[in-house]
């Protein structure tokens, strides 16, 4: 009589852990060296949030065990080349009226809150209503620096997104891209760069000052300030008291101004402008810049004329 033959489903149970314990990277998932983390920035920040982290997972390697040899998990180091990095995906909801462009700074920290990092991502055009998903990654860290394992929404501005500054390599419709630089500090004097861009094919005309609006986080006016055309005293800076001169920019010249202030603080309430709208001349189309002016309780801006630039 036959023998029968003998069950192979204990041997295949072990293969398949074994497989996973080593991990086999699986079709639709994450590659092999990466584990999904799941967290969310809850409440969202201005319709921002992050819905998943990824971390670089744990490799096995040989360890002694009691019972002879084992696996164990050993962290992957930051910084090895070719490591998995550390992503988190996120998604924009728009609730306004109108369709918003976002710009999106990210920080990447550790279990004890140390920020390690910071990405910006700039979301364009999302539509009233309209929810967008997107990742950000962060580039491999030195060797030995502290292991990242959170990912947070750090700060959002969002304007309208036919007033955003246009990215760098495109004209918008009206020929002229209007851009704001990081600002320079030094002893509580803030200095913000204006440019004027003509990347259109017909001469732009300016002769004097940007035409300003200081608004809100709501985007809304901010009453209360003096925008003062040059530095009003506020600070001596080399060439930002010069007099506004008529100025004519050919296709692919372009032009500079300044925004000046102090953050100091006195008696009174602290100002905060996230935004500034820009008009290069009055009647102009606007650009909306977000240069944050922190303008402490001085209540005062200074603003310089254009004049031409490199």
């Amino acid at each position: 009589m036959p023998r029968p033959a003998p069950l192979l489903l204990p041997a295949l149970a072990a293969a398949a852990l074994l497989l996973t314990a080593c991990g086999t990277a699986h079709p639709g998932g994450p590659a092999a060296g990466a584990a999904a983390r799941g967290t969310v920035t809850d409440p969202p920040v201005d319709g921002v949030r992050v819905t998943s982290v990824t971390l670089p997972s744990l490799t096995p390697g040989p360890s002694p065990t009691r019972g002879g040899h084992g696996v164990h998990a050993d962290p992957l180091p930051t910084g090895t080349p070719g490591a998995p990095r550390v992503s988190a995906a996120y998604e924009v909801t728009n609730s306004a009226t109108v369709a918003m462009t976002y710009t999106i700074v990210f920080t990447f920290a550790t279990d004890a809150g140390e920020a390690m990092d910071n990405r910006t991502r700039t979301v364009p055009g999302v539509g009233p209503g309209r929810t967008v998903r997107g990742t950000v990654a962060l580039e491999e860290l030195p060797p030995g620096a502290s292991p990242v394992t959170r990912v947070k929404v750090l700060r959002v501005t969002k304007v309208p997104a036919n007033e955003a500054p246009a990215p760098p390599g495109v004209c918008p419709p009206t020929g002229i891209r209007v851009t704001a630089d990081d600002g320079d500090a030094a002893m509580g004097l803030r200095v913000v760069g204006l440019r004027l861009d003509n990347c259109g094919t017909r001469a732009v005309l300016l002769d004097g000052y940007p035409d300003l609006t200081l608004l809100d986080a709501d985007r809304e006016p901010v009453h209360g300030v003096r925008v003062l055309h040059g530095s009003g005293g506020i600070a001596t800076v080399t060439g930002f008291d010069d007099p506004p001169r008529p100025l004519t920019l050919a296709p692919g010249r372009s032009a500079s101004a300044g925004l000046m202030w102090r953050n100091t603080t006195g008696s009174g309430d602290a100002v905060d402008v996230p935004y500034v709208r820009v008009r290069a001349r009055p009647g102009a189309d606007p650009v909306t810049v977000t240069p944050h002016l922190d303008l402490g309780t001085t209540g005062e801006l200074g603003v310089s004329a254009w004049k031409a630039a490199p």
